[in-house]
């Protein structure tokens, strides 16, 4: 299953906004991307966070105030300064407005990203959470969804783990014998593919992070994801990150008559596609590929 993850399950992952331009925050990778529009994915920029910025609570700005969301309880507070809570007034949400994953605001609107439909991904523009007021539903740019957490499994597909077939030896001869050979195999993480997600992002030299650094931290997390929200709950840190290589592995093993053995590699990747291959091989005389997951759980 494809899914962008509510805010409410990643602290300090956010949008809002401030005059002209759109932010994402990811208080997890440390950085925020801005961008003049999100339909058009125009002005596509990625900057450092501060500390100091890191993890924070989620609010919006629009119309000269501040809106703090309660979505269990269904309301929204107003209030004209988050210091002294001057002017404040608290409303409830309209339902239609209550299951917005994220929420942001500009200086006329206020906008927010709702759950995932068979339109994908859209987001909702309005001028009262309280009555409704909508005035228009817009899709978002993939190149945008690729910075949002869940948003690789949209573009990319789901993440999946398996393991692959990358050798067979069998004896078809009466007698044993020592089979012994190089497996070539890959391993590392497939830069170059991952690449495709940031050709429209200029990466600030604030954000101290190169293109394909970041890609990486986005498949780990993304990885890390339960499969509800198009990841594989599983924990890549460990694993080769560096660029993808072809290495030769000398196997050498005893194999009896008419016996046959599989030797298997776990790949991950989106989609279809492998883009991380693990380095640890494993062998079985069985063509079912293993059941066991290898990395440890996220």
């Amino acid at each position: 299953m494809a899914g962008i993850i509510p805010k409410r399950k990643i602290k300090g992952v956010d949008f809002c906004g401030c005059r002209t331009h759109y932010y994402i925050i990811r208080s997890d990778l440390g950085c925020y991307m801005r961008s003049y529009n999100f339909k058009e994915g125009s002005d596509i920029s990625v900057h450092a966070l501060h500390p100091s910025c890191q993890h924070g609570d989620h609010y919006i700005a629009a119309f000269g105030s501040f809106y703090i969301i309660f979505q269990e309880k269904g309301t929204y507070r107003k209030t004209k300064d988050l210091t002294s809570d001057y002017f404040s007034v608290e409303y409830p949400l309209h339902p239609n407005c209550r299951n917005g994953l994220y929420y942001w605001g500009l200086p006329d609107h206020y906008y927010f990203l709702k759950p995932t439909s068979e339109w994908g991904v859209e987001y909702y523009k309005g001028t009262n959470f309280n009555k409704d007021w909508c005035t228009a539903v817009y899709s978002i740019h993939p190149d945008v969804l690729n910075f949002l957490p869940g948003g690789l499994s949209i573009t990319n597909g789901p993440a999946f783990g398996k393991w692959v077939s990358i050798k067979t030896a069998s004896n078809d001869s009466p007698t044993p014998i020592t089979w012994q050979r190089k497996v070539t195999k890959k391993v590392g993480y497939n830069k170059e593919k991952m690449s495709q997600i940031t050709h429209n992002w200029k990466i600030s030299a604030s954000a101290t992070i190169s293109s394909g650094d970041l890609t990486g931290f986005i498949a780990k997390c993304q990885f890390s994801f339960s499969a509800e929200y198009g990841g594989s709950s599983v924990n890549t840190d460990k694993e080769n990150w560096n660029e993808e290589t072809v290495v030769e592995e000398l196997l050498s093993f005893l194999l009896k008559p008419n016996e046959r053995l599989y030797v298997w590699q776990y790949q991950l990747g989106f989609g279809s596609e492998a883009v991380l291959f693990c380095r640890d091989l494993k062998i079985t005389d069985k063509p079912d590929p293993p059941t066991e997951v290898p990395l440890p759980p996220a």
